[in-house]
């Protein structure tokens, strides 16, 4: 870097001395030439989702899920613990670290878009060579020197580089609260999917614990059956490992609940004892919402993680300008007033005042190719960028389909598993009264009970995947956020377009 100084220019001077570095610098750019990018944003039109982001069994055009989507579950045990987890969560403090240090960053860029000014005062006691420059009677004696003055700079952001990074500082903070709201989307869908997960198996429980009650009184009757000769010690064993069988299930039932409680106390940052304070779920199973029109262009908007991926390409194609700005001179400006003195004892005087100003030119001349590398390192990482946004907006479409599919699939099938329950009910009754007056044996009715155990089991299921599935579906709509009520919207026409190409 060559650097040329010069406080005492007079005005055509240093305009004629700032055209040639101007023009020195202007004809650097060509040094940057070949290096650029070809990676554009994906745009909603860009993928074939017609048919899968649609439901061809709605009528009307849904809403997207408003920030209180949880309440429609009607469970106030449910939605109070998510409000103390988004209250003492480590991960969304973490979050939150992350934003704090983005902000305090974007502040640091701005920094240089102000003059600095600064003061100082200094008291030296100096002994001066007598075989130096220094003649009598400073050689060879000593002398105090005291100076005082206030020193203001400012540089001439002529080529943007300045601005753009603390433009490329915004865009990270900006980045940084959408990652703070997929982390509040994250962890309310994972407390509801856990809590969903409670629910059903308290429901299994109830079932596990009326298949014990029904062995219970199946070995009662097989004993009374044994006493009269009906049946033999046989189907007595058989009798009493079949109820053995049902209280082992529903040991383990009891166990998985212990676990999920643990878990739900964990994702509360409470420790795990906050989950066995929780009373069973009164989930109630919803409808599945309709869609909201226009849904494949509208997402862009409607999920933090798209949102997030959109401000860090942003902050790429920033981070581009910053680099570029650095194959141009940086002028700055630079003032000084003050006192200086070796003889008085009072600086402060007229005699004592000295005065500093002046324009600093820094071009870069050789660098042995380290601005085209940092250039290209810049480039890549807009790659990067624009790969994950692209990547994300495909994931969330496929993650959108992949739920509405599947919840159609459920809704096929729940009819169907109620006719089936309904008729292994039937048959299991009607094996009981024929047990009861021996036209039937006992493996009969056993088998009779087992296709109704699993049944059950098979709805309870079934239902508990739908809810699931639905809660999967309203994180994979953003769960209620918006962009332009975050502050997040970026000042582009709605559809992806991509930014600016840098």
């Amino acid at each position: 870097m060559k650097r040329i100084t010069s406080p005492a220019l007079r005005p055509r001077a240093i305009a004629a001395v700032a055209a040639m570095i101007g023009l020195l610098g202007l004809s650097g750019c060509a040094s940057f030439s070949g290096i650029g990018s070809d990676k554009k944003l994906a745009q909603a039109s860009d993928f074939a989702t017609q048919r899968s982001l649609s439901n061809p069994q709605q009528q009307n055009a849904g809403q997207w899920p408003g920030s209180d989507w949880v309440r429609q579950f009607g469970d106030a045990q449910l939605s109070a613990l998510i409000e103390e987890a988004l209250a003492s969560s480590p991960n969304l403090q973490q979050a939150q670290a992350r934003i704090a240090a983005a902000g305090a960053m974007a502040e640091a860029r701005g920094a240089p878009l102000l003059p600095n000014v600064s003061a100082e005062a200094s008291v030296i006691r100096n002994q001066f060579s007598n075989t130096t420059i220094y003649p009598e009677p400073y050689g060879g004696n000593w002398f105090n020197e005291k100076k005082a003055g206030i020193n203001i700079g400012y540089e001439l952001d002529l080529w943007n580089k300045n601005h753009a990074a603390l433009a490329q500082a915004i865009s990270n903070e900006k980045a940084a609260e959408a990652g703070e709201q997929e982390a509040r989307l994250a962890l309310t869908t994972s407390i509801v999917s856990a809590y969903s997960q409670l629910a059903a198996q308290y429901a299994l429980h109830d079932i596990l614990q009326r298949t014990v009650d029904q062995r219970e009184s199946l070995q009662k009757i097989t004993a009374d059956r044994v006493r009269t000769g009906l049946d033999t010690q046989i189907e007595r064993n058989q009798s009493r490992s079949s109820s053995a069988d049902a209280r082992a299930q529903l040991e383990q039932s009891e166990g998985q609940i212990l676990l999920t409680r643990q878990q739900l106390g964990a994702l509360t940052g409470k420790g795990p004892d906050r989950g066995l304070q929780l009373a069973a779920p009164q989930m109630r199973n919803l409808a599945t919402p309709d869609l909201p029109a226009d849904l494949p262009l509208n997402l862009l908007g409607r999920r933090p993680d798209i949102v997030a991926a959109r401000w860090q390409v942003e902050a790429a194609s920033h981070g581009i300008d910053v680099a570029k700005a650095r194959f141009y001179p940086d002028i700055n400006l630079s003032a000084m007033i003050g006192f200086d003195t070796l003889l008085n004892n009072n600086p402060f005087t007229a005699a004592s005042k000295t005065i500093a100003f002046g324009p600093a030119i820094s071009l870069p001349i050789f660098e042995g190719g380290a601005l085209r590398a940092g250039l290209k390192g810049e480039y890549a990482n807009y790659d990067l960028a624009v790969a994950t946004y692209n990547k994300t907006l495909n994931d969330a479409y496929a993650d959108v389909a992949r739920q509405i599919a599947s919840i159609n699939s459920t809704e096929r099938q729940l009819p169907i598993r109620r006719e089936a329950l309904e008729a292994a009910e039937r048959a299991y009754k009607l094996a009981g009264e024929r047990y009861r007056i021996g036209l039937v044996s006992q493996l009969t009715l056993l088998s009779a009970e087992t296709a109704v155990l699993a049944q059950r089991q098979a709805m309870v299921s079934l239902e508990a995947a739908r809810r699931d599935q639905q809660v999967a579906l309203y994180k994979a709509l953003g769960g209620g956020f918006d962009d332009r009520q975050a502050g997040l919207a970026l000042n582009a026409p709605a559809g992806g377009d991509a930014p600016r190409q840098p």
